[in-house]
């Protein structure tokens, strides 16, 4: 439940050492503010063992405005141990409010999490596997950890990583579009030679040796041969090579030089 903050050291501060504090900081007159404000309250209230939601007018509190720079409202901040460790301004919709709190809230597994994607960076995958096991045994609807999981076995176990992909509620779109990407590879991935499951048609040859070359992860060669068949056949396999392109280029990222090479000759195909 949302209450008004009396005392900020105690109703804020000193509070937030125990469940992180969500501080609404509004004004009677603002109307983005009467549009916001139900929203927090009604998710406070459906999640008030996790954090708790603070309000405070910034017309009575004008001196606490100016020291934790408010310059437009509505504006939010969440204290965890005294301090502010994420925010946002304006009149969010619901659903990007609570894509915020999923990624602003402290979590056991994020620990884990971090040191995972470290780990993968150094080229370390088994010790990033043992760290994204303990995040989702900790916090079986990790998304980021699952997603994580599931992308460093895609590859040897691409059946297994459609499992874990569609084992985890996603709303973070970012996210979600990796999630897709990964669906779509590890489709791919899951066909075995001769393909039988594939029509005949133009597209044919150049897709196998798209899917071939896909699971030796020879991103160039992969992208090259489904941007023939984008040319060729757009249609085939329900507009399949497009959308492996962009699978592709969702799960390398586009900092990829790879990603950076071909996605101007991928443009160009579609036209």
């Amino acid at each position: 439940m949302a209450y008004e903050v009396q005392n900020f050291q105690e109703d804020v501060l000193d509070a937030s050492h125990d469940l992180p504090v969500v501080v609404d900081f509004w004004a009677p007159w603002c109307g983005p503010c009467r549009t916001l404000g139900p929203i927090l309250e009604d998710l406070a209230a459906a999640n008030g063992s996790q954090w708790k939601l603070a309000k405070l007018n910034t017309d009575e509190n004008q001196e606490l405005s100016i020291q934790y720079g408010i310059r437009g409202i509505p504006a939010v901040k969440m204290f965890v141990d005294g301090k502010v460790v994420d925010e946002f301004t304006g009149a969010l919709p619901r659903y990007a409010v609570e894509q915020w709190l999923a990624r602003a809230l402290p979590s056991k597994s994020r620990p884990h999490v971090a040191a995972a994607e470290q780990a993968i960076n150094a080229g370390n995958h088994d010790k990033a596997r043992e760290h994204l096991k303990k995040a989702i045994k900790e916090e079986p609807g990790n998304a980021r950890a699952t997603l994580l999981l599931a992308q460093l076995d895609l590859f040897e176990d691409p059946e297994g990583s459609l499992e874990l992909i569609r084992s985890v509620e996603i709303v973070d779109p970012v996210l979600t579009q990796i999630a897709d990407g990964l669906g779509v590879v590890a489709g791919l991935l899951s066909m075995r030679p001769p393909y039988e499951n594939l029509l005949e048609g133009a597209g044919h040859d150049g897709y196998v040796k798209a899917i071939d070359a896909l699971r030796k992860r020879d991103f160039r060669s992969a992208i090259e041969a489904f941007i023939s068949v984008v040319q060729q056949d757009r249609y085939y396999d329900d507009d399949g090579a497009r959308k492996a392109c962009l699978a592709i280029f969702s799960i390398l990222g586009e900092g990829h030089p790879v990603v950076k090479e071909y996605r101007p000759r991928f443009n160009m195909a579609l036209y």
